[in-house]
């Protein structure tokens, strides 16, 4: 798995949100590939209407909405970020885009979001035939992509993120509706959760992920877990990414991965690079001390995946 990145998403410009140009360039050189345009794939997932309101928001450099900006170059930059996306599903690589995906829905945007990288490449795939497991191990639910696929038995999504947080949503109880019924695994996390919980509840709920027996793995991949990383309450290590993309490397194949969160620029890099060394079969490039979560925290996310399992066993042998 090598990383798929071109300039042009540096032109995204947001000023001083969080989610900004420096977290790309906290990468440090990075290749440059020759992207694909994405742009007729974008109606794989988006209104045409929503697109043109993009597209002509760009062009004015407005606000879309309070947590989402554009400016001159967005819609460009988008729509490259759509193309990397189905470029890394068809080689195995990993899309280092902005802007990010998964909080954009059909008609609007929402979480730095415009376009849904992943929603749109899996989409494409499921088109073809595939079954798609999309693993979102970002630190906050990618509603879009879950609401999208809430219906279908295609697509498992799996997301791994804090509870209550940004945007809403994600309890244990929303497992899918219709043929999507159990297809749908939300693992909430509560504030304060450390790498004990985060890789336990991985572990426990991969044999259901295993058995759905994907054609093609889509990572959401964010990485504003990270106990410094002020996104989130979530606690954390570098650490934790290298052990989550080792256990995606020794249980899956055909995996390819899109950026998401990740907004300390130290605690970013790090843990990225650490996450691809395990992807591409290497050692762990970066340590810090293991994260642990107080009792009370632990109890309440027993309750939580207790109740995951309960209600996802219906559906999934294995569990």
């Amino acid at each position: 798995m090598h990383l798929i990145y071109n300039p042009i998403f540096l032109e995204h410009d947001t000023g001083m949100y969080p989610e900004n140009k420096k977290r790309l360039l906290a990468l440090g050189n990075l290749p440059v590939e020759e992207l694909l345009n994405g742009e007729k794939y974008l109606e794989l997932y988006h209104s045409p209407e929503y697109i043109e309101k993009i597209r002509k928001a760009s062009q004015e450099g407005i606000y879309i909405n309070p947590d989402t900006i554009v400016s001159s170059q967005s819609y460009e930059a988008a729509i490259y970020a759509v193309g990397a996306s189905i470029m890394a599903s068809e080689s195995g690589d990993f899309a280092i885009v902005r802007p990010p995906g998964h909080h954009a829905h059909p008609r609007h945007s929402s979480g730095f979001c415009l376009f849904n990288n992943t929603a749109i490449t899996v989409q494409k795939l499921v088109k073809a035939g595939k079954r798609v497991l999309i693993i979102d191990f970002d630190g906050h639910l990618g509603d879009g992509t879950e609401k999208f696929f809430y219906h279908t038995d295609q697509v498992l999504f799996w997301s791994i993120h804090q509870f209550p947080a940004f945007p809403g949503g994600g309890d244990a109880d929303e497992i899918g509706e219709g043929a999507g019924k159990g297809y749908t695994i939300n693992l909430p996390l509560p504030p304060g959760s450390g790498d004990e919980i985060f890789l336990d509840a991985f572990t426990t709920f991969l044999p259901a992920a295993l058995e759905f027996n994907p054609d093609v793995v889509a990572l959401s991949a964010g990485f504003d877990g990270h106990h410094s990383d002020l996104m989130t309450e979530l606690r954390l290590s570098v650490n934790s990414f290298y052990k989550i993309g080792k256990l995606i490397n020794e249980n899956f194949s055909n995996v390819f991965a899109v950026l998401e969160g990740g907004y300390n620029m130290d605690a970013f890099p790090k843990s990225l690079f650490n996450f691809l060394s395990a992807m591409n079969g290497g050692e762990m490039l970066y340590q810090e001390k293991e994260t642990d979560s107080t009792i009370q925290v632990y109890y309440e996310y027993e309750g939580r995946i207790h109740l995951a399992r309960q209600l996802l066993s219906k559906y999934w042998k294995s569990l």
